[in-house]
């Protein structure tokens, strides 16, 4: 049987992936893809695609489907294998804060896989910063000087486009077919060396919210430091439900669709998030009488 191209989708917290992969999903390349990614529940599906959706997969009519990675890599690919169809194309969503050539390895030794490349996308706009900060900056740019395909994801300025230039030699590209990455075959083995990088840690509550929009923009903009990414389904005190996402300065809040199960989940460099201040803020936030 022809091995399986895997291609791995990484990139730092915020930069884009999850966009890439809606995009991906709902283009015309008349290819079955199988979408593995940590939560597929931020990834917005067009509504006229999907036959089914369940706690763990979804189905789109063009025969793509997606589902969540699950602890075990190796045991969720080798369900991938084992599928009675197999799909034309794996894509692998890597965490933001991971190192995707560990997760490309696994293509070099599974004889049924084939290694597809790793495509690192980048947040234009948000590099600069990212780059120069001493505990995240090495994680960034590891994860471009891996890639075999750089996806912009939000226009850098000519300062920025150049300076990404000089940690990779592969190609950079901007809003460019989503297929694009699918004809990325490579023979090149990714690197193996382990990347040291700052430890992150993560928060997580229910999404319930005492105030209105107004004050959650506010709760979210006044955050404790060293909460760089929020995200998730937030119901404030009149019933009203919220997508939330946040990554640096920049935050995002819209309506989430009736019957979205609250909840929010933080991320954060370890050594400067203090979790009893993360605790202290949303607590004091809530509605004690909203479940």
């Amino acid at each position: 049987m022809t091995p399986l191209p895997m291609t791995v989708i990484a990139g730092y917290l915020g930069a884009g992936k999850t966009t890439l992969i809606n995009r991906l999903l709902a283009a015309p390349h008349g290819l079955k893809l199988l979408v593995m990614v940590n939560d597929f529940g931020a990834i917005n599906i067009d509504e006229s695609l999907l036959i089914s959706r369940d706690e763990d997969t979804i189905a789109l009519s063009n025969g793509c489907v997606c589902c969540t990675m699950g602890a075990d890599l190796f045991m969720a690919i080798g369900d991938v294998l084992d599928r009675a169809s197999r799909p034309d194309h794996l894509i692998i969503e890597a965490s933001g804060v991971s190192d995707p050539a560990r997760i490309a390895n696994v293509a070099l030794a599974e004889p049924d896989l084939r290694y597809g490349g790793i495509v690192t996308v980048v947040d234009g706009q948000s590099f600069a910063d990212l780059h120069r900060d001493a505990l995240i900056g090495p994680q960034v740019t590891a994860q471009i000087a891996k890639a075999d395909l750089i996806w912009v994801s939000k226009e850098p300025d000519a300062g920025h486009a150049a300076a990404i230039a000089t940690l990779t030699d592969a190609p950079m590209v901007r809003d460019a077919a989503p297929d694009t990455l699918l004809s990325l075959v490579t023979d090149t083995p990714p690197q193996t060396a382990p990347e040291s990088h700052a430890s992150h840690t993560s928060w997580a509550c229910d999404g319930v919210f005492a105030g209105d929009l107004h004050a959650l923009r506010q709760a979210l903009a006044t955050r404790p430091t060293g909460l760089f990414r929020v995200k998730g389904v937030v119901l404030d005190a009149s019933g009203q439900r919220w997508v939330v996402q946040v990554v640096g300065q920049q935050i995002n809040v819209t309506a989430a669709k009736d019957g979205a199960k609250p909840g929010l989940v933080g991320i954060g460099l370890a050594a400067h998030l203090d979790k009893a201040a993360v605790e202290a803020w949303w607590p004091a936030n809530r509605h004690s009488g909203l479940r």
